[in-house]
């Protein structure tokens, strides 16, 4: 009896144990404020970067990367340096690691370095149709990008925007948005001198057609285009667009004017 005894003691010994180990590996890939505050102060130059060369508030893609990598402690982040949890699809030809996700055995997409992920998924964005609405919206509109993710099917989770909504809220990542300055200087012409103003447009679409002459091409807004939608057109990108014509977010309006990089 004395060894029965002995032995189902160290039975639930052991299954305590196991119980511990297993609840300290959990809370390991759990955000504390200090570990948000870690990957802000570390990530933050990396996410205004990408905003100034493509479009996407800094303050969303520091939210997606604290809550898709467990600010840098998930084991996706930690070995294959996979922020934002983007999956291989068919168009990945870059190193790929499984794991278990919606479904067992998921293919995810794995970089050199944090960086890499940071540029992938602007890359990923811009690159995508169904995400091109995003770009109507203001870099200031954390709430309309936060909710337009969630329509855009980036993620599962019903309350994926509003998660995004209270990391950028309670760690003020919105102020990672203001005061981005563009690269490029201004372009001076007297095609410049017209930006953002008015005109009235033509009935027919050669007014969107490129001038010629010594001025740079334009081409004048029409109803229902975006800064992507040009930029696929004419060939360039949505950064390039912005910084030719001094643009500090992405809204357009119709009879616009743009100024386009020659040819």
């Amino acid at each position: 009896m004395k060894f029965k005894s002995w032995a189902l003691a160290l039975s639930a010994l052991v299954v305590a144990s196991c119980g511990a180990l297993k609840n300290n590996t959990h809370s390991s890939t759990s955000s504390s404020q200090s570990d948000v505050a870690a990957y802000v102060q570390k990530y933050a130059p990396i996410a205004r970067k990408e905003m100034k060369k493509h479009g996407i508030p800094a303050s969303i893609t520091l939210a997606q990367g604290i809550l898709e990598s467990g600010s840098g402690k998930s084991e996706l982040a930690r070995k294959s340096n996979n922020h934002f949890g983007i999956k291989c699809h068919n168009t990945w030809k870059g190193k790929k690691v499984y794991h278990d996700d919606d479904e067992k055995g998921e293919c995810f997409r794995k970089y050199k370095n944090p960086k890499q992920s940071f540029r992938d998924h602007s890359e990923f964005l811009t690159g995508r149709d169904r995400y091109a609405f995003l770009f109507d919206y203001s870099t200031k509109n954390y709430k309309a990008w936060a909710e337009g993710l969630k329509k855009a099917g980036y993620a599962t989770d019903p309350a994926y925007p509003q998660k995004l909504i209270k990391y950028i809220e309670q760690y003020d990542l919105h102020k990672y948005d203001k005061k981005i300055r563009l690269g490029l200087k201004e372009v001076v012409s007297q095609k410049a001198k017209s930006v953002g103003k008015k005109i009235t447009p033509a009935k027919k679409d050669k007014s969107s057609d490129a001038s010629s002459g010594t001025l740079p091409p334009n081409h004048v807004v029409q109803p229902g285009e975006t800064l992507y939608s040009l930029s696929k057109r004419y060939g360039t990108t949505v950064e390039v667009l912005m910084q030719l014509n001094g643009l500090t977010t992405t809204n357009l309006s119709v009879g616009q004017v743009l100024i386009l990089p020659k040819q």
